[in-house]
């Protein structure tokens, strides 16, 4: 009975720090960083300043916990990519895509909060570093699992996941603002962008 009381307790505390999170992304969005106030996320959320200041001291603490939020929505997205039953190949394909357009679509949707994402940089780099890391250890293990299958011809997994991941990191911003492939479709620009990343890792089995 204590254990079950106990997970209770874990999932009202985790739901309502998850709500005041949501609600914070959307004043975030709305208003900007900078004209929304902690008094204004307890407004809106309805559950007051001493339950806000319970989960979080300042602003700028449930502001990085927001961008954590959209950068877990990016990460389960790429988990799911990196555990379909495809060729190692196509899902590195498949990881890059999905990393720039869940990047593009996550700043669309997040209003002002596109200011703060370019403007303060540093601050969301601090905070996406378990996410940059969790990354490249996915594209490790599809390194891995490709070059085990003879797909690829690599020497370092370690070295080829780091390039890999701060290259589509580098995109990220012309991606975003469309300066990349102007007017044309994913699908028609995926056949050239796997003949850059095919070649770069040496695929040895082209059928």
């Amino acid at each position: 009975m204590h254990t079950i009381l106990s997970m209770c307790n874990y999932m009202s505390v985790s739901k309502t720090r998850q709500l005041l999170v949501d609600v914070a992304r959307q004043l975030f969005a709305k208003q900007g960083l900078e004209n929304t106030t902690m008094n204004d996320i307890a407004l809106a959320s309805g559950k007051g300043r001493r339950t806000l200041y319970t989960y979080f001291k300042s602003k700028e603490e449930i502001y990085n916990a927001v961008i954590e939020s959209e950068l877990e929505r990016l990460s389960d997205k790429l988990d799911e990519v990196a555990a379909k039953k495809i060729r190692p190949q196509d899902k590195v394909i498949e990881l890059i895509y999905t990393h720039l357009s869940m990047i593009r679509e996550t700043v669309v949707r997040n209003g002002n909060l596109r200011a703060e994402f370019f403007r303060n940089i540093w601050r969301v780099e601090n905070v996406r570093k378990n996410f940059d890391d969790a990354e490249i250890d996915l594209f490790r293990k599809v390194y891995t699992e490709g070059k085990a299958d003879g797909e690829f011809d690599i020497d370092n997994v370690e070295l080829v996941a780091d390039i890999t991941h701060y290259c589509i990191k580098g995109l990220e911003v012309p991606y975003i603002y469309g300066r990349i492939a102007h007017g044309m479709t994913e699908e028609a620009t995926k056949p050239q962008v796997a003949k850059v990343v095919y070649g770069a890792l040496g695929k040895l089995n082209k059928k």
